[in-house]
Parts: structure tokens; sequence; C-alpha cells
């Protein structure tokens, strides 16, 4: 199969693309014949060394769309040619390729009126802020929530789950992007190129940080008592908040079945839509890289591998 993969740490260049062995399904996996794999945050990280360490070759990528093409013993609920999209478990890797073997029971069936490209679109991002705004935040209607990047995939998804609960929601993103988070609902958007977000906010009741370093430090500032923060972007760990007053949570992010079905209910309700996509081949796996390291982009970058 071709895979886009690296045989050490390093920069963009030390992507490469060629041939791997075929996966084979171990009991209770499938293999899937991936169709559509989305870049995220994680991966660059991972080439860069910033993960555990790796066995190489590795393919890189944590997130999917395609078709089961062999399923293993034990494998009771899914069939050669469903359509399915998921997320690697943790600490698997693997998407960047035309196969891959992943357990069945983390991944979801795949409705046809959404395609392979928006599934993979949604998938990590999709499970990334449902873990943060409702399971670890349990953000309610009525409150006021500050979403740090508001043009990237996790936090234009979790913009619209804030909206869909009934919160108010204040974003940063760039004036470049300002009306791309608008309609996505956010009530305000703080240019953080011109202000400074902590004179422009106060009084949340929650913040969800996609961004890390010196903004994940600041955010505290902006909580009421008995505020709480989420971080994703800061490592395994939440930063320790230098407030007795305020919760600093790390998310989860649990890969289960259940999730990727509440993705697809709130797509299939009109809650959330797909993001702003940028298409690529798996042979320009270092672009994509390069694009998505600068963080200057909006929405998400898929490859499109069928």
């Amino acid at each position: 199969m071709k895979a886009a993969f690296i045989e050490q740490y390093g920069g963009p260049d030390v992507l490469r693309y060629g041939d791997l062995p075929d996966p084979v399904p171990a009991p209770g996996e499938v293999v899937i014949d991936v169709h559509a794999a989305s870049v995220n945050a994680a991966d660059w990280k991972v080439r860069t060394g910033q993960y555990e360490p790796a066995k190489f070759p590795l393919i890189l990528g944590r997130d999917f769309s395609g078709v089961v093409a062999a399923v293993g013993t034990g494998v009771a609920d899914l069939r050669v040619g469903d359509a399915v999209f998921g997320v690697c478990e943790a600490g698997q890797e693997g998407a960047y390729a035309e196969k891959i073997a992943v357990k069945a029971a983390i991944i979801a069936k795949k409705p046809e009126r959404l395609s392979h490209v928006n599934a993979a679109a949604l998938a990590l991002t999709g499970l990334t802020a449902l873990s943060a705004v409702e399971d670890t935040l349990k953000l309610n209607r009525g409150e006021t929530i500050l979403i740090q990047g508001g043009a990237g995939g996790v936090a234009g998804f979790a913009i619209q789950l804030g909206k869909h609960v009934g919160a108010r929601v204040i974003t940063t993103a760039s004036a470049a992007n300002r009306d791309y988070v608008r309609g996505l609902g956010a009530d305000e958007v703080i240019d953080y190129n011109a202000v400074d977000f902590t004179q422009a906010v106060r009084d949340c009741d929650a913040v969800f940080d996609t961004v890390g370093g010196d903004v994940a430090q600041r955010s505290f500032a902006v909580l009421k008592p008995g505020g709480r923060a989420a971080f994703i972007a800061s490592g395994a760990q939440a930063p320790k908040s230098p407030r007795d007053d305020v919760a600093s949570l790390r998310p989860p992010v649990k890969r289960a079945r259940r999730p990727l079905e509440r993705i697809l209910e709130l797509f299939e309700a009109g809650a959330i839509r797909v993001p702003q996509i940028k298409l690529y081949r798996l042979s320009e796996a270092a672009d994509a890289h390069r694009l998505s390291e600068s963080r200057h982009f909006r929405g998400k970058l898929v490859f499109q591998v069928r």
C-alpha cells in the first residue's frame, strides 16, 4: 500500500511517500481502505519527537474515513463493504495510508450523506470538542465561554457546540477570520493581533484553549470565581492554575463508538457543519504539515487518499 511515513524525527522534509506492507486485522480489528484522513497538530508533534519514542518506519495520522476491507475474528457488527469513520486508539498512528487496521469497537458507520472527506474532517476534531465542551467543562445554557483560536478545526466545532448548548460564545481570531468564526456562531470576536483578550473579556464561566503557550497561561485571568478552563495544546496535563478559585482541566478525548455517533447526531440536527477544508494528496504530506504547523489556516486539512 502507499503511505506517508517517517523514518526519523525532524521537520516536514523527513516525511516520505512510498510503499509499505498492507496491514492484517488482529482479533477484534478491521482493516479499512482509507478514502480520506485529516491532519492534526498531534501529527507534526509526533513527527518532531514530542511523544513516546516510535518504531520506524512510522505512518502518521489519527483520524480517517473509508470502507471495511477485511474483518478479524470476533467482529460481528461490521462487514466488508461497510463505510466507516473514526479515530485511532490512544497511542496508535497510521491514518496517512491506503489501509489501516483498527479496533472495530472504536469506529462508527458513516452515513451515505456524509462524504469520506467530511467525515475525516469531523472525527478527531469532533471527539476533542465534545470531550472538552460537554464532558469536561460541562457547559450549560446561559453561561459564557471564551474559545481560543476560533478558526481552527477543534475550536470551530466547539463554537458551534457552545451555541447549540445555549451558551454565549466569545472567540479569538485574526481579523481575516472574523467573518468565518461569526458564521460558525460566535457572539463576539476578539482580534488577537490588535486586542489583549484579558483586557476585553471578564467573568467567563469557562475557557476552552486550543492555542497553548502564553495564551493558555493568561486565559485564567478571564474566569469568574468558580470558573473552569480546558486545555488541549499544553501537553498531556493541564497547566497549573495560578488561581485557587478556578479549575484547570485536560479533556481525556476517549476513543469510542458512541461519541462518534454523537457527532453524527449533531450533524444531522444541523447543530454543527463541516469546517472549511483544504485538500491534499498523501504525496503532499510535507506541504500539509508546513501549513498545519504554521497555524495560519482555517478549518481542516484533509488528505484525499482514494
